[in-house]
């Protein structure tokens, strides 16, 4: 199996979809994937969609493995669906 590190950012080989990994996720049945978040294009408030890939689809890009410290406000940064 592949390995991928939460942080680091990949492309898509087939679709050029590029993004941090900031999610994966690992089945029985080896369906592993990653969940990749795009960069924002920064004149707009809006945050762009993350997209789940096949791990084995994936290749690295060099760029710098971001890493956060979330030793003070643990958590997800979207808050969770109301019914």
């Amino acid at each position: 199996m592949q390995k991928t590190e939460l942080g680091r950012t990949y492309r898509d080989r087939i679709t050029g979809f590029e993004g941090v990994n900031i999610g994966q996720t690992e089945y029985l049945t080896g369906c592993n994937q990653v969940l990749l978040q795009p960069k924002g294009s920064g004149d707009s408030a809006k945050r762009p969609e993350a997209e789940w890939f096949d791990i084995q689809r994936l290749e690295d890009v060099e760029a710098e493995t971001i890493t956060l410290d979330n030793g003070k406000t643990p958590g997800c940064d979207k808050q969770a669906p109301k019914r």
